[in-house]
């Protein structure tokens, strides 16, 4: 009983530590004073990075709301389902269904770049941590140069020719109209959604995130150019280690 409760007050200060953590960086962030842009080459990659990030929040925005409508058709979906058993009647509806389930891949696709942009990806180095500015941005920047980028540029090729047929794009690459409602991909499901902007959304996610990839290249050489306060560095502690 008493380890079960040690447990429990070690999770529940775990959690408390963590969000202590992150409202401190949310304030710091808020009362940052404003970023004196300087002129050259810096100040046009800067300005290239916000222009970028301005697209992110935006899309980040957008999947934040669609999770709250990923709920509610989901809600609909478990609610009709059990009272069908109970009238022992089919209510299902397969446009709600499959809506459901492609806002919940535009959800991710269209949040990619978000997670990107905030290092929502795991560090399996346990070294991280204890690194400099400088030599992050020197392991950073050569896997994405090397790696990242590359992998993203690959993958947009291979989806170019698949999502644009999805909109109806012939294999000559001609369009027999440009009412694209009219020729994109159809599901074969009964009562199912076109797949056509699903899979063209595909091609648009891979490409949010290749944008943001360049976001972060550029914060990379920023901060090898001694300039951490344009790369948005400065603000960033060391993360908080749970085990």
């Amino acid at each position: 009983m008493e380890s079960r409760l040690s447990e429990t007050g070690s999770e529940s200060d775990a959690t408390k530590a963590a969000e202590d953590l992150l409202e401190g960086l949310t304030r710091h962030r808020d009362l940052a004073e404003p970023v004196e842009i300087p002129g050259g080459i810096a100040g046009l990659l800067f300005r290239l990075r916000r222009a970028i990030e301005a697209v992110t929040s935006f899309t980040g925005s957008v999947s934040l709301g669609l999770v709250w409508v990923v709920f509610l058709l989901g809600l609909f979906n478990v609610v009709t389902r059990y009272v069908a058993r109970f009238i022992q009647r089919d209510i299902i509806v397969g446009e709600i269904f499959d809506l459901q389930w492609m806002l919940f891949g535009a959800l991710f696709l269209l949040g990619l770049n978000y997670g990107v942009r905030e290092g929502v990806n795991p560090r399996i180095d346990f070294w991280w941590a204890d690194f400099s500015n400088k030599t992050k941005a020197i392991i950073d920047l050569f896997i994405h140069v090397f790696l990242f980028f590359p992998f993203l540029v690959l993958s947009m090729k291979v989806l170019w020719a698949w999502s644009l047929s999805g909109m109806g794009r012939s294999f000559d690459g001609s369009w027999s109209t440009w009412k694209l409602w009219e020729i994109w991909e159809q599901s074969t499901d009964a009562g199912g959604l076109p797949r056509g902007p699903i899979k063209l959304l595909i091609l648009v996610g891979f490409f949010l995130m290749a944008a943001q990839i360049v976001a972060e290249m550029i914060k990379q050489i920023l901060v090898l150019m001694g300039h951490e306060e344009l790369a948005g560095v400065a603000a960033y502690e060391a993360p908080l280690r749970v085990e």
